[in-house]
């Protein structure tokens, strides 16, 4: 029997990175979205949030029951030492709930699991789960303009943000493979950057 692959997905904003998870959707990769789950587990009814309301107070959970998502976000960007306490909360339950999709997708006989990962080079807890770190790389140039047209965000704003990522050489460095998404760049040039990834991959 095929062993199912473990390959993390990670890149910066405005990478391309969501537009490559879909690619190899598209040819039978299971995709495992960590930001949808952490979305979810600090939803109403979440699984982290008895213990959010706990460890930050009643005004951090909105009406609907859900984390007041930009009140913790103020809080954790002034606070590092909130943010580590909310990751200490949240990235476990996060965990749980990928591995319960990752046996249900090996127990359908998917041949390779991806884990959409966005910040996995920072968060330093994904390297024993994974057969490799596959990134979608691109200038950061490249990032700022394309973030700029999506979002409508200031320049200032979008180079906050990719600050306070992981930088690009990080990123590469972390990588076993690299698909590079830059200007001139075409979904055809994509594709072919899929496919091969999926040969060298046995796949």
């Amino acid at each position: 029997m095929q062993k199912t692959l473990r390959l993390g997905l990670t890149g910066g904003i405005g990478s391309g990175k969501s537009t490559v998870a879909q690619m190899f959707v598209a040819r039978g990769a299971a995709l495992i979205d960590a930001d949808q789950i952490a979305r979810a587990v600090t939803g109403p009814g979440g699984a982290a949030m008895a213990a959010i309301a706990e460890a930050f107070g009643p005004e951090y959970v909105a009406p609907d029951g859900a984390m007041d998502r930009e009140r913790m976000r103020r809080l954790a960007f002034s606070d590092p030492t909130a943010r580590a306490r909310l990751e200490a909360i949240v990235h476990p339950c996060v965990l749980h709930e990928n591995e319960r999709r990752a046996r249900r997708a090996m127990e359908q006989g998917s041949a390779l699991i991806l884990f959409d990962v966005p910040l996995l080079v920072e968060s330093g807890h994904w390297e024993r789960r994974l057969d490799g770190v596959l990134v979608v790389d691109c200038k950061v140039e490249t990032q700022i303009e394309r973030v700029m047209l999506r979002n409508g965000l200031a320049r200032a704003t979008v180079e906050a943000i990719i600050a306070a990522q992981a930088t690009r050489e990080a990123r590469r460095g972390a990588a076993d493979v690299v698909i590079y998404n830059d200007d001139g760049v075409t979904l055809a040039d994509l594709q072919r950057q899929v496919a091969q990834t999926l040969q060298c991959l046995g796949l």
